[in-house]
C-alpha cells in the first residue's frame, strides 16, 4: 500500500527542506506541500500544493481524505520571538493545529504524526548544561508554553487513544535555504549572509551567550529517521531532546573570520536576549541516540564551511 504524506506549513525554515526531502526519497506526488501563502519557486515546482489554514479542521480532513494521507508532519508554528509580540495569536496557532491533527489521528483519518517541539520548553530553573531529557520545564515565553503544553498533550493521545504521534526538540537550526521565521536563535543564519554581503553583523544576543544548534541537513535527517523507526522503539511519546552542537555569537564570529579575516562583528542585545538567557546551554540526547540510533554530523566549522560556501556560490 502506497503511503502519501502531507507538510503543514511547508513553507517555513524546516517545512521548505523537509517537504523537498520527503519528495527526494518518495517521490513528488507522493508528498503534498500545504501552507496559508505559496512558498518558494524550488517547492511549488517540485509536486502538489494546497492552501490550507492548520486551524480549520474541516479543510485539514477534505485535503486529507482527498490525497488519501497517511503520515501528517505539523510544520506551522509561530516562533518565539513573534509570539512574545502576538501571545494570543501564537497559541491558538501552535495549539489548535496541533488538537486538528491529533483529533485526525484519534478517528484514525492518519496513521502517523510528527510534530516538533523545542529546546523552548525548558526555562530558567532547567539545569543549563546537558541539560536531561527529563529535567524541570518551567518556560517562560508563549512559545515555550505552547510547546510543553504541546508535548503533554501528544504523549496524552499516544497514551489514552493510540495516535502514533512523533517529537524532537529542536534546537536552533540553521540553514543556507531558507531564511529563519522569527526565532532567537536567528542570528546564527543572518550573520552569514551579513559576512558575505556586507562585511559585518550587529548581533541581537550578547557575545557569551551559549545555546544548542543544529545544522539543517542533521534537522531533516533526523526527522526521517524518527518517522521511519518501528514503532515499538519509540519510547518517548513527549518529545526527544535533539543535540549537535552549541556554541557562542563569538564562537560563531570566530568560525567565520577564520574564512573571512575581514569579518566585523559588533553585539547590542535586544528582547531576544531574555529569552536565550530562559534557554539551556548544551543538550543530552541519550535517549534519542538510544532508541533511534541518532547522532548528530554537523559541527560549527563544518557548518561554517557549508554556508559559506553555498552562499557565496
Amino acid at each position: 500500500m502506497q503511503k502519501y504524506f502531507l507538510i503543514i506549513g511547508a513553507c517555513g525554515q524546516i517545512g521548505t527542506e523537509l517537504t523537498l526531502a520527503l519528495r527526494s526519497k518518495y517521490g513528488n506526488d507522493k508528498v503534498i506541500a500545504s501552507d496559508i501563502r505559496e512558498g518558494s519557486e524550488s517547492l511549488m515546482a517540485s509536486g502538489p500544493f494546497e492552501i490550507l489554514d492548520a486551524t480549520d479542521y474541516d479543510a485539514l480532513e477534505e485535503v486529507i481524505a482527498y490525497y488519501e494521507i497517511s503520515e501528517v508532519y505539523l510544520m506551522a508554528a509561530m516562533l518565539s520571538a513573534t509570539a512574545e509580540k502576538f501571545p494570543m495569536r501564537a497559541w491558538n496557532l501552535n495549539m489548535n493545529s496541533l488538537f486538528n491533527v491529533l483529533n485526525l489521528g484519534k478517528e484514525k483519518k492518519v496513521d502517523k504524526i510528527f510534530w516538533p517541539s523545542s529546546i523552548a520548553v525548558f526555562g530558567p530553573n532547567t539545569p543549563k548544561e546537558d541539560t536531561p531529557q527529563n529535567t524541570i520545564m518551567e518556560p517562560s515565553t508563549v512559545y515555550g508554553i505552547s510547546k510543553q503544553s504541546g508535548e503533554r498533550w501528544c504523549e496524552y493521545y499516544f497514551n489514552k487513544f493510540n495516535v502514533d504521534v512523533r517529537s524532537i526538540r529542536y534546537p536552533g537550526l540553521i540553514s543556507w535555504k531558507t531564511m529563519p521565521g522569527g526565532g532567537t536563535t536567528d542570528y546564527a543564519v543572518e550573520i552569514y549572509h551579513k559576512a558575505i554581503s556586507e562585511g559585518e553583523y550587529t548581533c541581537f544576543l550578547k557575545e557569551d551567550t551559549a545555546l544548542p544548534m543544529m545544522f539543517m541537513d542533521d534537522a531533516i535527517r533526523a526527522t526521517l529517521q524518527i518517522m521511519e523507526t518501528a514503532e515499538e522503539r519509540i519510547k518517548v511519546r513527549s518529545s526527544y531532546n535533539l543535540s549537535a552542537m552549541s556554541f557562542t555569537p563569538a564562537e560563531m564570529a570566530t568560525s567565520i573570520q577564520k574564512e573571512l579575516p575581514g569579518f566585523q562583528v559588533s553585539f547590542d542585545p535586544d528582547f531576544r536576549q531574555s529569552i536565550a538567557d530562559s534557554w539551556p546551554s548544551s543538550i543530552n540526547d541519550t535517549n534519542a541516540q538510544e532508541d533511534w540510533g541518532w547522532k548528530a554530523e554537523f559541527d560549527l566549522a563544518k557548518t561554517t564551511n557549508e554556508m559559506l560556501a553555498n552562499l557565496s556560490s
